[in-house]
């Protein structure tokens, strides 16, 4: 096999790979001798078939696969032995029409164009400044934090009469217009209904101080328009909501309120654990720690932005941006041309970046062990648990969740990945020069306007 390179342009080149029949031959015969010990062919016991037969019925096709396989293998160590850095993938020579005759050559010449990656000759000193962003926590951003708080761990009790934003629980029963049961109709128990949620006004008012015991006869395709919402409700399949004349009973157990929480020892044990807060102040003062740890997590988020833009204005890298801009279309069915075109320089700093980081990473030889990447993998479940306001849960379930997502190859590259670049954006943070500056949430908001 013959491997050539010729470059086509600034970071551009085009690699030619002639395949020959001494190349593929030995693949193809084996193959065929597999498939020649499998084959079923009436007449003849299982393999016996002679070689010839099975050449007629798969020589084509074997070897359009073999000499594909083959040129993708040769591809890949020519690049890695030849240490030939490229962005993206090969792709087949844009002027270059393959008209192949399988069944005649016995040569094959392919070309693929490669966008090649600029070689990085920078470091990170004292003299890069970057900003970065203290946030300041007020009693606004307090006050907001307590009331999420009191409404995220208040319940629902039993009131005498209905209102117009209570929780109904009892029973649904299809009724005629006199309000009758229908035989065989539809029937629902244990049902809770949101009067909050009906979107009829009429409707909701048919409520209007209902109590435990009542009942009252409405319209449901009224009061709940959405299709999905009202088949959940009804326990039914959602192609049945169409055919459905919508007037129902509804017997009324108890009528249900949300109340928020009420600030004292039995909210402070719910929410930190029994005995860890015991007054207004220091409930105000672990508010406080709350609202500055995210306000640091975004703060370091932001330093990152920041560092990363102020690194690409730096490092001034030139792209093969015809390539990548053809490669990011043919690979990817989701992109079109025209989004490519609006979004180009936003894609073109996400390939500067990654050879930053790549640079930098190999440079300062900063590595991610697996006890690093398997923290990464526990802090994103932890991370999930407390978007439903669960923050203490078990060691042994997040590392199992952990390990499970790790054993993916996909799911643990990404993990990787990740400390690797929280690792470097530390490294970064240690040596720049920070522009260190305090600031309202609100005006820290606006620097993502821009």
């Amino acid at each position: 096999m013959n491997i050539s390179q010729e470059n086509s342009g600034k970071l551009n080149a085009i690699l030619n790979v002639k395949v020959e029949e001494v190349d593929y031959a030995e693949r193809v015969e084996k193959v065929l001798k597999d498939y020649r010990k499998q084959a079923k062919v009436d007449g003849f016991r299982p393999g016996m078939v002679p070689m010839g037969i099975i050449k007629k019925m798969y020589h084509t096709p074997v070897l359009v696969d073999e000499v594909n396989k083959l040129v993708s293998e040769s591809l890949f160590n020519y690049l890695q032995e030849n240490k030939v850095n490229i962005l993206g993938e090969p792709l087949p020579h844009k002027d270059d029409v393959q008209k192949f005759d399988f069944e005649k050559d016995t040569e094959f010449e392919f070309k693929f164009d490669l966008g090649l990656a600029p070689e990085l000759n920078m470091e990170v000193s004292a003299k890069d400044k970057v900003p970065f962003y203290k946030i300041k926590v007020d009693k606004k951003q307090q006050g907001e934090h307590k009331e999420s708080l009191l409404q995220r761990f208040g319940e629902f009790k039993a009131v005498d009469k209905a209102g117009n934003d209570e929780l109904i629980k009892g029973s649904l029963v299809k009724v005629n217009k006199e309000g009758k049961e229908v035989e065989n109709g539809i029937r629902v128990d244990n049902v809770s209904m949101s009067l909050e949620m009906m979107k009829d006004d009429d409707q909701r008012v048919l409520f209007s101080g209902a109590a435990g015991g009542d009942q009252v006869v409405f319209d449901v395709k009224k009061a709940f328009p959405n299709d999905t919402e009202l088949a959940s409700l009804l326990r039914i399949e959602k192609t049945e909501v169409a055919m459905l004349e919508g007037t129902f009973k509804c017997f009324i157990d108890e009528v249900n309120k949300f109340e928020r929480a009420e600030p004292g020892q039995e909210f402070y044990d719910k929410v930190y654990g029994e005995g860890e807060v015991k007054t207004e102040e220091e409930f105000t003062k672990r508010v406080t720690e709350e609202i500055a740890l995210n306000y640091e997590r975004e703060s370091e988020y932001r330093f990152m932005v920041d560092a990363r833009e102020a690194l690409i204005k730096k490092a001034k890298i030139d792209l093969p941006v015809e390539f990548l801009k053809r490669w990011m279309v043919e690979t990817n069915e989701q992109i079109t041309e025209e989004q490519v075109a609006e979004d180009l320089e936003k894609y073109e700093d996400d390939f500067r970046w990654q050879l930053i980081k790549e640079h930098l990473l190999k440079q300062q030889d900063i590595k991610v062990s697996e006890e690093e990447a398997l923290e990464a993998a526990k802090a994103m479940v932890l991370n999930q648990y407390m978007q439903y306001g669960m923050s203490n849960v078990p060691e042994e379930y997040l590392e199992n969740y952990a390990r499970e997502m790790m054993a993916k190859p996909e799911e643990s590259r990404k993990f990787y990945e990740q400390k690797g670049e929280e690792k470097l954006i530390s490294y970064i943070k240690s040596i720049v020069k920070l522009d260190e500056k305090e600031v309202s949430s609100e005006k820290f908001r606006k620097l993502y306007e821009k």
